[in-house]
């Protein structure tokens, strides 16, 4: 393996990623490999690797003779992301429910507290979204079926942490957002396979229906403003 590539394609996706956590980019706008390589200083080349790899995780699209895209999403897409990564993750889960330890428990709780804090102070949404993704990657880490988990992170988990991290700051209020992860992880724990995998289905369901109906409210004020 060329260590140095991969260091760069590694250092341009968290690039990438990070800007769109800060709005640098936002959906719907256009990525230009030049103007990337040129602000990190590096070849074209492992900027267009680690598009390839965004493509693949569905965070840009590639539209023929206009570019590569931030992924841009329709309050439907949002509701069906949702759904579609609420059943994958969920029957992830379940298959392995018997393999979870007391370490995987704890973190998940310790996770579950660092939730509520962040909800209930004034830090960024990006912070919520970086404890809600590690949370999420312990249920996955005991997974082994690489193509049930590659279209569970195409359906929803990648999109999700970065696309639509902006709006989950106001869904619940701190209480709740430490209630939902616990609900899961008391299921986990007793290993009731059917409250799990209702608890994680609803989960995501109940998320994406608040985020696509915040989405749809703000393009409506944008309309309502032109």
């Amino acid at each position: 393996m060329d260590f140095e590539k991969e260091t760069y394609t590694n250092r341009v996706e968290s690039y990438i990623k990070q800007s769109i956590l800060d709005g640098t980019y936002k959906p719907g706008q256009k990525v230009k490999e030049l103007t990337i390589a040129q602000k990190l200083s590096i070849s074209r080349a492992p900027v267009r690797e680690a598009l390839q790899v965004l493509i693949k995780e569905g965070l840009v699209v590639w539209i023929p003779q206009k570019g590569k895209f931030i992924k841009e999403l329709s309050p439907k897409q949002i509701r069906d992301s949702y759904f579609t990564g609420g059943v994958l993750e969920a029957a992830a889960v379940c298959s392995v429910i018997d393999e979870y330890t007391e370490d995987d428990i704890r973190r998940l709780k310790e996770i579950a507290e660092q939730m509520q804090v962040v909800a209930g102070g004034a830090e960024q949404p990006a912070q919520l979204a970086e404890l809600d993704d590690k949370f999420h990657k312990i249920l996955a880490a005991r997974v082994d079926n690489e193509l049930l988990f590659e279209f569970f992170r195409r359906s929803c988990q990648g999109l999700s942490k970065f696309l639509l991290h902006q709006y989950w700051i106001n869904l619940y209020p701190p209480e709740d957002v430490y209630l939902r992860h616990m609900s899961i992880i008391y299921a986990l724990e007793i290993g009731q396979v059917t409250e799990l995998e209702c608890c994680i289905r609803e989960h995501y369901c109940d998320s994406g229906k608040r985020i696509s109906i915040a989405c749809q409210a703000e393009e409506d004020k944008k309309n309502r403003s032109r």
